[in-house]
Order: structure tokens, then sequence, then C-alpha cells
């Protein structure tokens, strides 16, 4: 440590005393909440299946008025915000560490990087009922179709292909260079006045582009199960290196090649 060096500025000291402690505490509890709620007798409920059939859920389900959507519903948004929080998060840091820095001294710095959050959360919210409608069509189709209920997976092959054929797509790619440069995207859509509306939009205008790269990769939690922890920490650490690091942007071409050859595989082993 170099004597003649002066004290760290204060805002810097803060924001590694306390705003990167707090967001690190933040998704260790959303990652801690899932594996508990994994290990429960509700594990099923991550699952997005059997929510009406039987326990509290089922009990809810009849005491509810429209019960049968809206108990399922909740539960959903539930688990897709933990999810959310526990994968999105640490892929977002760069993002929050920005704002915090170049927000530290007004008063009501707090009460921004929360609606900063809020709008990055509701993007992913909107995206996570958007998918569990999509979720729930499929089901319903299965349902209906016993010959497709015998192939099921083909769903799961279509899926995976889906996202390894994104991985090639110009959108990604736009959308991934949004969510790598995170000053440069603060610095174009904050302007100081109406804080608390600019925020929340900020942080909404970001979780559009963090959707547009990252949903084809979040939809393989519904052909590799939705409650599998080990398969979020996977994903969640796949989207962390694409955004953050620096050679993360070549991870995206080796990633769509093995997601297509595993498509390949399984239709290959069923067909």
């Amino acid at each position: 440590m170099n004597p003649t060096a002066g004290p760290a500025p204060p805002i810097l000291s803060r924001h590694h005393r306390v705003f990167l402690p707090v967001l690190a505490a933040l998704i260790a509890l959303a990652w801690m909440a899932l594996w508990a709620w994994a290990r429960s007798p509700y594990g099923r409920y991550l699952e997005h299946a059997d929510w009406t059939a039987s326990g509290p859920a089922a009990f809810l389900c009849r005491i509810v008025p429209a019960g049968d959507v809206v108990v399922p519903m909740v539960l959903y948004a539930a688990s897709w915000i933990l999810m959310t929080t526990a994968m999105m998060l640490p892929t977002t840091l760069p993002l929050f560490s920005t704002f915090d820095r170049l927000t530290a001294e007004r008063p009501d710095h707090g009460r921004l990087l929360l609606l900063l959050g809020l709008g990055y959360m509701a993007v992913w919210g909107a995206f996570g009922l958007l998918a569990h409608a999509l979720h729930s069509a499929v089901l319903s189709l299965l349902a209906s179709v016993p010959t497709l209920a015998w192939h099921g997976w083909l769903i799961g092959a279509a899926t995976i292909a889906l996202a390894g054929a994104f991985q090639f797509s110009k959108l990604k790619y736009r959308c991934l260079e949004k969510c790598r440069t995170p000053l440069s995207f603060v610095i174009e859509h904050w302007r100081g006045h109406a804080q608390a509306r600019q925020a929340f939009a900020l942080g909404a205008h970001h979780g559009l582009f963090c959707v547009g790269c990252c949903w084809a990769l979040m939809l393989l939690m519904f052909a590799v199960g939705t409650g599998s922890l080990g398969w979020m920490l996977v994903l969640a650490a796949v989207m962390a290196i694409e955004k953050n690091v620096s050679w993360g942007r070549r991870l995206s071409t080796p990633l769509g090649v093995a997601l297509l050859s595993w498509a390949a595989v399984l239709v290959a082993t069923h067909a």
C-alpha cells in the first residue's frame, strides 16, 4: 500500500462498503430462497405443475374467486421473480454499479436505485407472464392431442433449437452490445430531471435489451426443468459471462452450435 496515497473518494468508499455487499446479499438470498423452496414439500410449484391438484394451492384455488387462474399466476409470479433476481441481477451488476455512482450525491439516491430495479424487474415480469401463457397453451395442446403428448420431446428439442439459432441473430448481438456498455447506456438515457420516472424508465429500457439478448436462453428453463437449480446456475453463469466478461461476446457462437447439436441429438435418438 502506498503511504503517500490519499484516502479513497467518499463515493467509491461507500460504493464498496455498502452498495456491492447489499446487492450481493440480495442475490445470495434469492438463491437460498430458491434452494429452500425446491427442497420443501412445495417444490413442485417451481415446476409449474399440479398447482391446483393438491396441497395449499388447491385449497386456495377453491376459496379464492377465480382461484384456478389467480392462484397459479401468483405462485408463478413469485417463482419467476425469485428466478430473475437470482439469475439476472448478477448479469446487470455493471448497470446498477454505474447508476449508483452517478446518483450517489442525490438525497433520494436509495429510492432511485430501487426504482431502477423495479423498472428492470417489471420488464422481466411481463416476459415471465408471456412465457407462462405460452407454457399453459402448450400443456393444453398436449392434453387435447394425444399424439403430441406421446411425442412431447419434440417441444423440448424445438425450444433448444430455437435458443441455439437465436445465438446467431443480429437482434441478439445488438441487444448484447447495449447490455455490455452500461455507462454509455446510462449517459444516453439519463437526463437528471423527473428523476423517479426516469430511473424506472431507465431500468425498464435496459430490461428490454436484456430480455432481447437472453429470452431464448431463459426459455430453456422450460425444456430442462424450471425447478432445476443446477441449470439455473449454468444459464446464469453463461449470461453473466456474455454480458460482463471481455471475451463474453465470443461465447455466443459456440453456445449456439452446442445447442443446435443438442437438439439434433434429441431428434436423432427419438426419431
